[in-house]
This record gives structure tokens, sequence and C-alpha cells, in this order.
């Protein structure tokens, strides 16, 4: 599996369960974990009932320090959201504009690029995403991407969700398969895996209507990793689904990587309160979100990293969530939009040393890595001096 993961993990695991005590009701999944064999539906709905969510996360955690020992990984990044007009118009989307809407905006070549130059001599990651503008054809993109690569050769651009893809494809006639490759040839480096929403019709229906189907959004990522292309895979959680529903998009996408081998990180985020777009919403609480990560990581044994997404869940919950499987907490992302109209109050002035000290009070060692989960370096704040003061007389 490799993306830093240990290659022993699952010996390690397997040592580590074999210590702890386990309650009757979880012996059955201990069992399964200890020996490999992947977590089934029915395991999913016991580990969402049962009561005692630190157990969960005790479980959740051996599975992640069993693949990274204290190790908790994060990023030098900006996010640059390229333009807000949208053909869609989905419910629980804030940022979606139309054309003529008094703040709709799109970035021209140059204008991203003059962007992108403010963060260039300490980001190596542009994470781009945006709505679905009905201009912008492969070519579009194709310029954007080889322009900046050309200017900025050592910035990795993570960007287009798959709906963008299949939006990109059919704008310009050509299949996924050749936009993919032709975006990569540009300078494409990795999808964010955004969209994924919850990967149940019914459900899209309802929240999306006119995104891609579950399948589509399956195979235009599973297209990415059969040209070398990774890729995350996300969850937007506490909408209109079901536990069920859940269960349902977590065992997809593991069949998925089973099967395409190319998810490198999963992204679980709840949906942010906002009672005028999608009033029927059962948000998530904060215990919610840690047996939503905790889970992920126990079913998901076959994806490398699951990210407590910080510009989602917050600086507080997401130290809470190393604790309960998480091994990854973003980047420093600098500028960000959609979360942050949609609801989120996360700082966006966090520099490499804030960052660190959120891994390191949840006890973990901070490791900066790159985009693809292939390089890593450990990285030690400078420490604080405290000064000494004189006693007052």
């Amino acid at each position: 599996m490799q993306a830093g993961v240990a290659r022993d993990w699952q010996e390690l695991l397997t040592s580590s369960l074999q210590k702890e005590d386990w309650p009757d009701e979880l012996t059955s999944i201990v069992r399964k974990l200890s020996i490999g064999e992947p977590i089934n539906r029915a395991d999913a709905h016991v580990l969402f009932q049962y009561s005692d969510l630190n157990t969960i996360g005790k479980l959740a955690n051996l599975v992640k320090t069993s693949m990274f020992g204290p190790q908790v990984f994060f990023n030098h990044n900006v996010h640059i959201n390229q333009t807000n007009i949208c053909t869609l118009a989905c419910k629980f989307c804030a940022f979606r504009r139309g054309r003529r809407a008094d703040d709709a905006y799109q970035m021209g070549v140059q204008d991203y690029l003059d962007d992108l130059d403010q963060y260039a001599d300490y980001v190596d990651e542009v994470h781009s995403v945006g709505g679905l503008h009905p201009d912008w054809d492969i070519e579009h993109y194709e310029f954007l991407f080889s322009e900046t690569k050309n200017k900025f050769p050592d910035i990795h651009i993570k960007a287009l969700t798959a709906v963008e893809i299949k939006h990109i494809a059919n704008l310009s006639n050509i299949s996924i398969h050749e936009t993919l490759k032709r975006l990569k040839n540009a300078g494409l480096g990795s999808l964010p895996g955004g969209g994924a929403e919850i990967l149940d019709d019914d459900v899209r229906k309802i929240i999306c209507n006119g995104k891609e189907s579950s399948s589509e959004y399956l195979e235009i990522h599973g297209a990415a990793h059969s040209i070398g292309m990774p890729t995350n895979c996300t969850m937007l959680f506490g909408t209109v689904e079901s536990v069920d529903q859940r269960i349902t998009h977590l065992l997809k996408l593991r069949k998925q990587q089973d099967a395409s081998k190319g998810f490198q990180c999963f992204v679980p985020y709840p949906f942010l309160p906002d009672s005028s777009r999608l009033p029927q919403a059962q948000l998530a609480s904060g215990s919610e979100i840690l047996r939503v990560i905790a889970i992920s990581r126990i079913i998901l044994t076959n994806i490398p990293h699951i990210k407590a997404y910080r510009m989602n869940i917050g600086d507080e919950l997401a130290e809470l969530a190393l604790n309960f499987g998480a091994d990854d907490i973003d980047g420093t992302v600098q500028k960000e939009s959609i979360m942050h109209l949609a609801g989120s109050t996360a700082p966006l002035s966090h520099d490499k040393n804030k960052l660190a000290k959120i891994i390191e009070n949840a006890g973990s060692i901070p490791i900066l890595r790159n985009t693809i989960y292939t390089e890593f370096e450990e990285y030690k704040p400078p420490k604080t001096i405290v000064k000494s003061r004189l006693p007052m007389a």
C-alpha cells in the first residue's frame, strides 16, 4: 500500500488488538481486523450503534498507529477556487452563483497565476475546484494548467472534482479517459475527490440533482487511477442520508479501491448548518463526526490515509480526531471560499508551526508531506524562548 504505511502494519495491528480486552459486542469485528478480514455491513451497523464512542475511537486509533505509529501528516498548500459560476444549483452549496449574479466571478488564467504568485515561495500544492463554468472546456484547462506548471514547476496541481471532469468532457465532446490524459499531460497531478457527497442516488436526487451519479463518480476516479493519477475521495454526511446509506458509501469506496488502488486519502466531512439551503438536514454533532471518522478508519483499511479536514470541522475537533483514527490534518490552506461560505469558521492564517502545534497537542509527531504521499520529513517547529523577568520590588 505504501504512502507512508508500515509494511508490517497488519502484524502490528494483530499484536496490539490481542493486548486489549474488548466488549463482547465488538469481538467479531476485532477478530476480523486482526486477521485482515474486511468489515461487512452488519459489522458497520454495530459500530454506529455501539454506545461507547471512546471504545470505537480506541479501536480506530490502533488501526491508525499500526499503519503510521505516532506520525500525523500535513502539507503546505493554498486553495484557489477559480470560479463560482455553475450550471448546477445543488441545494447544499453556498458557493455557487449564476453567471449574472452580482458576486459571480471567473478568474482568467493570468488572474489565477497572479493569485498563486502571492503564495508560491512557500507552498508546494495548489488545490483548485470551482463551479461548472458553461464556457470552460478542455482547452481552457489545458492552458491554465500548462501555464501554471511553466511558471511554478515545483507546485503540484490538485484540481477538479469528478463532476468537473465530466462537465469538461461533455463540453469538449471527448471521453472521460481522453479528458484526464490531456489534463495530466498539461500538468494536472491529482484529483481532490470532492463531490462524492453520499454515493446513493436517492440521496443525490435530493441534495445534488444533476451531478454525476454514484457510479459515474467511481468510474471517473477509476479512470484517473488507470492512467497513474492518484486521487482522494470524500463523504459529505449530515444531510438527509441514513446510517445505512453512509455504510453503502464506505463499502463502495472500498470496493473501488480494491479494483483500481488509486485512492490515497479519504476525507469525511459534515454538512455545515445553513437552514436556507437544506432545512431538512440532520446536522452531525461533534460526537457523530468523531464516530464517522473512526468507523471510516476501521472499514477503509485499504485506503492509506484518513483526513481530519480542519477547514470543515475546525481545529479543536480536528485535534480530537487525531486520536479517533485520522492521521492527516490537510494543510496550511491560506485562502478558501467553499467551506467558509457554507459556515466554516476555521482560521485561514495557520502556518506550519500552528499546524504542528495542533498535531503535537494530540500527542503525535508532525510530518510534512508532499501531495501524493511519497516524500516525508519530520517537522520540528522552533522552540519558543520564554524570557525571564526580574521580580518586581
